[in-house]
């Protein structure tokens, strides 16, 4: 439905295209202006944005608002709307395998044809899961080769320290069809004090990479003080080998068991390893290799399917996962989901076969979205968008524009799925720690250097339901959130003027 039938207060705020921020400007809030004057932060730095999610009158508050920023995270409330209107939230993901060749006294004469169609959340269970399918048909070796096929996405190769310097970070991984456990390596750290080690589980055990299995345990004087402290410069970690991970310091005992995710330091063969290394542990023999390759066109001997796509965008907008929200993003971009955007159709079941497409490109999921904004959201004021998930500094969108979105969510079928993906002030997500009036507000926070954002629904003491947008781009903007805690706390107490 275009926006312009769900905010007749633009008759009040009139401009040529949408209404206009200077007409309806307003002071901000006294709690929020004196707590963006400890953050050091000034007025031209913020863009906020409060107005009924039902659209029915003027903004009750508008700073800014027509200002292009750079929203972070937010961004990631487009991706998942869009997806939820064009894919539906029973949408889910599919991941065939063929058994190419008899099985004979458990040797299965050929090879394992994995196909990749996108799946966000094809995490280490999921992938046993898938290996113990295959040892249900009977095969114990496979002596042939495991292949791989990840052409539903094309994604050029990109250094994962290019972003932040970060590279360890798994919020770096690339996007990639056949994205495997994040292309993280899990490491669990348990003391065993009368051993004087820490023992050191590794998930997924990756073939070809030397792990250590064990860490000595801190000195008694550290033990003694009762404090973990860092425990990850303490244990002098070396990631620099892709086939030897190995600790050159010691890990304190007073920390008890902890878990540290990193990236692998070679995505490149990270699937290869994973999947062979699990296939062994799990007493599978292989004769040939892990290797990439075209599946075959034919219907599979199996498949596995993902979490639905209303499971998946809560993990992608209640944590911030920025992986998990390109996969979604490129499976828009699918030239089969661009003829369905095309012909404004809803909600497909599940992925179809690629054998036969072009592959999705982040140039192809932008058009798709594109298009869908000019469909749904507004024919003229479409925002810049990279990756769909935030993770860019290239993005630009005006709360102006988040407002429009949100309103229109809130009036759609897909309102209480996209809500409830959304982090709960005070109580999960990225905003357990909030100071705000507890459970008070979903909404979707944003983080980069220089850059902090919200966006979401406010639950006001009235019963009204409030949009409320903010985004801070200055040097200082970590250091506003007790001005964004006071912007929600004020926007709840609805009986209060600015």
């Amino acid at each position: 439905m275009p926006m312009q039938r769900l905010i007749p207060f633009i008759l009040i705020c009139l401009s040529s295209s949408f209404w206009t921020v200077n007409a309806c400007a307003q002071a901000l809030p006294s709690a929020v202006q004196t707590a963006l004057m400890r953050a050091q932060v000034p007025p031209d730095g913020v863009a906020m944005l409060v107005l009924d999610a039902d659209g029915r009158t003027a903004p009750r508050l508008s700073h800014r608002a027509g200002q292009p920023m750079n929203p972070a995270s937010v961004m990631k409330l487009i991706t998942t709307y869009a997806a939820l209107d064009l894919l539906g939230p029973a949408y889910t993901w599919r991941t065939p395998v063929w058994v190419n060749g008899p099985v004979v006294n458990g040797v299965l004469q050929g090879s394992v044809f994995i196909q990749g169609q996108g799946d966000p959340k094809l995490v280490l269970e999921k992938l046993w899961l898938l290996l113990r399918r295959l040892q249900g048909l009977g095969i114990h070796t496979i002596a042939g080769d495991i292949v791989l096929d990840n052409r539903a996405f094309e994604v050029p190769a990109t250094d994962p320290a290019e972003f932040d310097g970060e590279p360890l970070r798994p919020y770096n991984a690339a996007p990639d069809a056949l994205l495997v456990n994040f292309k993280s390596v899990v490491m669990t750290f348990a003391p065993d004090p009368q051993a004087n080690i820490a023992r050191v589980q590794f998930d997924p055990p990756l073939w070809g990479v030397q792990l250590q299995t064990s860490v000595p345990l801190g000195t008694a004087k550290a033990a003694a003080s009762g404090a973990c402290g860092d425990y990850r410069a303490s244990l002098k970690a070396d990631f620099s080998d892709p086939t030897r991970i190995r600790f050159n310091g010691s890990y304190p005992a007073s920390c008890g068991e902890k878990v540290w995710p990193v990236a692998y330091a070679d995505p490149g063969s990270y699937n290869a390893r994973a999947i062979e290394g699990l296939w062994r542990s799990m007493g599978g023999l292989l004769t040939g290799s892990v290797r990439n390759g075209p599946a075959p066109i034919a219907p599979a001997t199996f498949e596995i399917t993902s979490p639905t796509l209303s499971e998946v965008i809560r993990d992608v907008n209640k944590f911030s996962n920025n992986v998990m929200a390109q996969q979604v993003f490129l499976t828009l971009g699918l030239p089969d989901m661009l003829t369905n955007n095309a012909k404004g159709g809803n909600g497909t079941n599940s992925s179809p076969s690629p054998v036969s497409r072009l592959p999705a490109t982040s140039e192809s999921a932008r058009a798709a979205v594109h298009q869908w904004w000019q469909r749904h959201i507004s024919a003229t004021n479409v925002p810049s968008i990279d990756n769909g998930s935030g993770l860019s500094r290239q993005n630009r969108i005006s709360a102006q524009q988040l407002g429009q979105l949100l309103q229109v969510a809130y009036a759609s079928p897909n309102m209480p799925e996209l809500m409830s993906s959304l982090p709960i002030v005070g109580v999960d997500g990225t905003l357990k720690r909030s100071q705000a009036s507890s459970a008070s507000a979903h909404l979707k926070t944003g983080s980069l250097r220089e850059v902090t954002a919200l966006a979401g629904f406010v639950h006001a003491a009235s019963g009204k339901r409030y949009v409320l947008v903010a985004i801070v781009n200055h040097p200082n903007a970590g250091a506003v959130r007790p001005a964004l805690d006071a912007l929600i706390d004020w926007a709840v107490k609805d009986n209060q003027a600015p």
